[in-house]
């Protein structure tokens, strides 16, 4: 018999589904400087804007497979039969704006790859180079924004992505480790500091 997943103490907005379970333990919070993982996870969360992330995160399957593998280059070549394809696509959200809006920022993300040889550079300057530990220690201190925040949308707006308002981004910064918002009593609080620590790439 399957046991349930266990909730790590303090972090217990995954609840007990399985699969926002496994992202919260291996992937929410771990720094990432890959620039086309930082892609997909900007056009993962366009495309949350209005909904909950469970509900995202169970189509990403099908978002990977409709969104040519989340490749930022081939997006940005998608034409207007493309984006009806992907209106008659289930699997994913079918919305048009967000669709739209998804080419627009493959190819706002390009120029900045471009210009300043690197996404991950340009993105990780909004905390200083380095992730921000909040060292929070329950949901009354729970955040949807920050300065930090604030600053990427409007740098993000100028650059011409949509859907990237300030809890957009806040919720990026999160998931990409730019801010380590596991709880302190969470075991994956310490850990993503210590990926952060071991890295030799930035």
């Amino acid at each position: 018999m399957q046991s349930t997943p266990q909730i790590p103490q303090g972090c217990t907005w995954p609840g007990t589904d399985p699969l926002m379970q496994q992202y919260h333990d291996t992937e929410w919070g771990s720094p990432v400087l890959d620039d086309e993982k930082l892609f997909e996870f900007i056009l993962l969360d366009a495309f949350q804007a209005g909904l909950s992330w469970r509900t995202v995160l169970h189509k990403r399957t099908a978002f990977h497979q409709a969104f040519a593998a989340f490749d930022p280059h081939k997006i940005a070549r998608f034409t207007p039969s493309d984006v009806d394809r992907l209106m008659q696509d289930q699997g994913i959200i079918r919305n048009r704006m967000k669709i739209n809006a998804t080419i627009t920022n493959a190819q706002a993300f390009l120029k900045i790859q471009k210009e300043k040889g690197s996404f991950s550079k340009f993105i990780w300057q909004f905390t200083g180079g380095r992730p921000i530990d909040r060292q929070r220690t329950g949901k009354d201190d729970h955040l949807t924004a920050s300065p930090e925040s604030d600053a990427m949308s409007e740098e993000l707006k100028k650059a011409g992505f949509k859907f990237v308002g300030t809890t957009i981004c806040y919720a990026f910064m999160q998931a990409a480790g730019m801010i380590n918002d596991h709880v302190v009593s969470c075991p994956r609080h310490a850990a993503v500091q210590q990926e952060w620590e071991t890295r030799n790439d930035f």
